[in-house]
């Protein structure tokens, strides 16, 4: 994160400042401790268009991957740890 405003983060994403309202952020002082499912952005160029609308993010070394197969655990090809995935996310839920 670059900054933190009262209602916008500036965070870094790929070399490039990119302004995200903060009551769309989930803030904490930990980095998190399983996959978090990431929806897919409308411009993503670097991401394949066989993944699919979701793509998650490895919290060891923030490695992208395909979501795959529903499942408890999930391994990451980088750093080859195992964590679980986050698939009980309220901004997963649809109601």
């Amino acid at each position: 994160m670059r900054s933190l405003g009262p209602d916008e983060a500036v965070l870094e994403v790929d070399n490039t400042a990119v302004r995200i309202p903060k009551d769309a952020l989930e803030i904490t002082e930990t980095r998190p401790n399983r996959w978090t499912i990431v929806p897919r952005p409308a411009a993503a160029e670097k991401l394949p268009e066989s993944w699919g609308y979701f793509y998650v993010v490895c919290p060891n070394c923030a490695a992208r991957a395909p979501v795959g197969r529903p499942s408890g655990e999930k391994r990451c090809t980088r750093c080859e740890q195992s964590f679980a995935v986050a698939w009980d996310e309220r901004y997963l839920r649809t109601s």
